[in-house]
């Protein structure tokens, strides 16, 4: 035991308000979330063909090959096109998963997009996790509520993006809409 308890990380690293490195256990797979797994409900992704983007941080060094989200009550109908895609904080595209075309998505399902090109970062910061999803109805995601940004500098924790989007990512986020609903992500 520590002064930290069983913590054993840098506390400075772990204080970050979107960190989710932190844990003690070393069991559990590296990874990283925009999200804690606790007062989460069931929030509406995207249209269908619009890319929905989420803040994640990331720290240097990570190595990020798969970024999962999980659907809520409302499964996958008739899916078309299915992406998700990693971008840094200009929004410029970094690497995007194969399209699962129409592989189906129940409800309370997690579904891992492996990225086509494991991606090392460089710079800690903010990047964003987007996924877009074709169908006649889009699943609902696990999520939370989050607020508009107020401050200078503030970013969307979520927002949402083009139109008529099918297998392939858009080169860049462009004219970000701000989303209150928030996907949990969950990168590793």
């Amino acid at each position: 035991m520590t002064l930290l308890g069983t913590f054993k990380g840098n506390p400075r690293n772990d204080l970050g308000w979107m960190n989710s490195a932190g844990r003690p256990d070393p069991d559990v797979t590296f990874h990283r979330a925009n999200l804690a797994r606790v007062g989460l409900d069931d929030v509406p992704a995207a249209a269908t063909g619009v890319m929905c983007s989420v803040a994640l941080y990331l720290q240097d060094g990570d190595l990020i090959s798969n970024l999962t989200f999980i659907s809520a009550g409302t499964a996958g109908g008739t899916l078309t096109n299915q992406i998700a895609a990693l971008y840094n904080g200009a929004g410029a595209l970094l690497a995007q998963s194969a399209d699962r075309t129409s592989e189906a998505w129940a409800a309370d399902t997690a579904k891992t997009f492996a990225l086509a090109t494991a991606q090392r970062i460089t710079k800690s910061g903010i990047y964003y996790a987007a996924l877009a999803v074709a169908a006649s109805t889009v699943p609902t995601l696990v999520g939370s509520l989050g607020a508009k940004p107020v401050l200078t500098g503030e970013g969307n924790l979520a927002q949402t993006s083009g139109s008529g989007i099918g297998a392939t990512a858009p080169a860049t986020i462009a004219t970000p809409a701000f989303k209150r609903h928030v996907p949990l992500v969950i990168a590793t």
